[in-house]
């Protein structure tokens, strides 16, 4: 095994999922981690119907992930689920306990997804979402272990010897911060309604879909745009809206943070207003990577998601990517089959693509030129619409 800073165990629950299920979790908790640097050595599972409320897992499963992370000097401990604030600063005290050289530090689901965010965000609006979601999450967690907050002071380093005086120091400045950023918050949010009258008389379509499914290569594909696209989780996380003509039609194109499970709720709250541009959409392209096992899972969390944020009955083309993967996996796959399938579940338009390959894209230009026809025509009744070439 390599023996680095960045070596991490994972752990997770069995509980009323599928064993397989599980280790799909595990999976996208080990992508996670690799997106921020951190490489995942071993996994631990204990079947368990609910979280033990002093430490997460039972006493003798903690016991025997300790043991492995002393042998092996584990420096990260990454949790498929959420902490408490009691929970974190156990499981701190028990892998830190006795003298060592090194500190191992926790991270649950939530903080990996807000540390992503963090590194991602590229616009001053982002940025500011995702420091009032850190800090609101922070708030109730601090304990001497953590270096979040000197990273978004600007500083570096640990703070072994940190008191609880300096713990409640740190929780009148991250209430002072979580007080400045909503109301910065408040004033980029007014110049973003502005922008957005601006836009008022042209049909708006966005771009939807869990994460790492292909929706910035299919943004550039559509608007000929050329969007930041790579094999990661949340490599976009600003909203980016372009503007696209299909024949005659103008439409704006949107492509939105991608979602993802248990999305963690300060995240969801903060970005409340980049997600206007799905809540105020016209019409949503739902992306799927058609090709992963678990693509139903991840449609459902997506449809939740989008129900959650009053989005529910805006009308969508659902839009089946990787097909290029997917027939190498099912080899004489019937996609007219599968088109039946999900029209049963409730999706009226759906087609098949693969964005890298431009396979079908056409037929999804044709779906998409037609929808927006109809709401253009509603905007103006007058409007002479050519026919799609």
């Amino acid at each position: 095994m390599k023996n680095d800073d960045k070596n991490a165990v994972l752990i997770a629950l069995i509980n009323s999922q599928r064993p397989d299920e599980t280790t799909e979790h595990l999976d996208e908790l080990s992508f996670l981690a690799e997106t921020i640097g951190i490489r995942s050595v071993q996994r631990f599972t204990q079947k368990l119907p609910h979280p033990d409320v002093r430490s997460f897992v039972g006493k003798g499963k903690l016991e025997e992930i300790k043991a492995f992370a002393l042998a092996h000097q584990i420096k990260y401990v990454l949790v498929d689920d959420d902490l408490s604030a009691s929970q974190l600063r156990n499981l701190e005290k028990e892998f830190n306990a006795g003298e060592k050289e090194y500190k191992v530090r926790i991270y649950d689901r939530s903080l990996l997804i807000l540390d992503i965010f963090l590194m991602r965000a590229q616009t001053a609006q982002a940025r500011t979402q995702v420091e009032l979601a850190m800090n609101q999450y922070l708030l109730p967690r601090l304990t001497r272990m953590w270096t979040h907050l000197e990273r978004q002071r600007g500083g570096t380093g640990t703070r072994g010897g940190a008191g609880e005086k300096e713990i409640e120091t740190d929780r009148r400045v991250i209430r002072d911060q979580i007080s400045k950023l909503k109301e910065e918050l408040k004033k980029i949010e007014r110049q973003r309604q502005t922008q957005r009258k601006s836009r008022e008389g042209i049909v708006r379509v966005a771009l939807v879909g869990y994460t790492n499914v292909g929706k910035s290569t299919l943004m550039n594909l559509l608007s000929k745009a050329d969007v930041k696209a790579e094999n990661k989780l949340f490599a976009t996380v600003d909203a980016t809206v372009r503007k696209v003509v299909i024949g005659n039609l103008p439409f704006l194109l949107s492509d939105t943070v991608g979602f993802i499970r248990k999305l963690p709720h300060h995240l969801i709250e903060s970005f409340k207003s980049t997600l206007d541009e799905v809540r105020e959409a016209d019409l949503l392209l739902h992306v799927v990577d058609a090709a992963h096992p678990f693509h139903d899972n991840q449609i459902e969390i997506v449809k939740k998601t989008l129900a959650e944020l009053g989005a529910g009955n805006i009308p969508v083309i659902l839009v089946l990517n990787k097909i290029d993967q997917l027939r190498s996996i099912k080899d004489g796959v019937k996609l007219d089959q599968l088109k039946g399938y999900y029209r049963e579940q409730g999706f009226d338009q759906v087609v098949f693509i693969s964005a890298t390959q431009k396979e079908n894209i056409e037929e999804l230009r044709q779906l998409i030129f037609e929808k927006v026809k109809k709401k253009h025509l509603m905007i103006y009744p007058n409007y002479l619409v050519a026919d799609y070439q």
